[in-house]
């Protein structure tokens, strides 16, 4: 079949979303779904700090909550960025994402708990691309590249790093700052996976997979439909390490038909 142009960028108008209701969406406040998981001996002045500052009960809870989660925890034993390591541990234990020798991209890396469980996979013979607009320090294995990946500078040098190399995952973890308010938070998150979406849609060989991470509400189902339109299956998961009470699941897009 005919090479796709990798070159000609993702889209910036959203399919799932008409433009005159998708809200203006800062780029600079994109986040991974997980915080860093901070070492143990952060916590007294991190407490300290809120308390400085005048800090909710609620933020206080959330320290708290934070701080005695158990994939926290294991987070620190076990050396990993964040939390959402084992998120997408269990993902790949069940559907079989990494193999060694694949190439990866990671959309929303920072702080890198998803790029450090890739790298480790592929070995040393694979190639993982991590990028985010947010600083993340290096790891061994990873090619990061900061910025914006829907800005062409930023998204030439994601091709450059990728080379002929063909991709076979594209997975993003993103999710923007959350405000409280449904009507804000999900058109934005619905941007953000409709961008991941259009990436993937460049860059993937015939056959690739896309992993996503996806709240449900508004948007949900013609998201949904729209990956069937791209790939051969579409499975939704909820890892154990995701919380229960979040809405957040995870969609793994099968046999991308380039």
């Amino acid at each position: 079949m005919p090479s796709r142009d990798r070159r000609s960028g993702p889209r910036r108008i959203s399919r799932v979303f008409p433009e005159s209701a998708r809200p203006p969406v800062c780029h600079s406040r994109f986040i991974t779904g997980d915080a860093v998981a901070s070492s143990p001996s952060s916590r007294k002045g991190a407490g300290q700090g809120a308390r400085k500052h005048g800090a909710s009960k609620s933020s206080a809870g959330w320290l708290k909550e934070h701080f005695d989660d158990r994939y926290v925890q294991r987070s620190w034993q076990d050396g990993y960025r964040s939390r959402a390591s084992y998120k997408l541990m269990e993902l790949d234990e069940k559907d079989r994402l990494l193999r060694p020798g694949m190439t990866v991209i990671d959309l929303g890396a920072a702080p890198g708990g998803w790029s450090q469980v890739a790298a480790e996979r592929v070995g040393p013979k694979g190639v993982v691309i991590a990028s985010d607009i947010l600083e993340m320090d290096a790891l061994a294995g990873v090619a990061f590249i900061q910025g914006d990946f829907t800005e062409e500078p930023v998204l030439e040098a994601i091709l450059a790093a990728l080379g002929d190399r063909p991709v076979d995952l594209v997975m993003s973890d993103m999710a923007p700052n959350m405000s409280g308010m449904a009507a804000i938070d999900q058109p934005q998150a619905m941007y953000l996976v409709e961008l991941a979406l259009d990436l993937a849609r460049r860059t993937l060989s015939p056959g690739g997979r896309f992993l996503a991470k996806v709240f449900q509400g508004e948007g949900f189902d013609a998201y949904l439909k729209e990956l069937r339109g791209s790939f051969g299956r579409v499975v939704t998961r909820k890892p154990e390490a995701s919380r229960a009470r979040s809405r957040e699941v995870y969609l793994l897009a099968e046999n991308f038909r380039g």
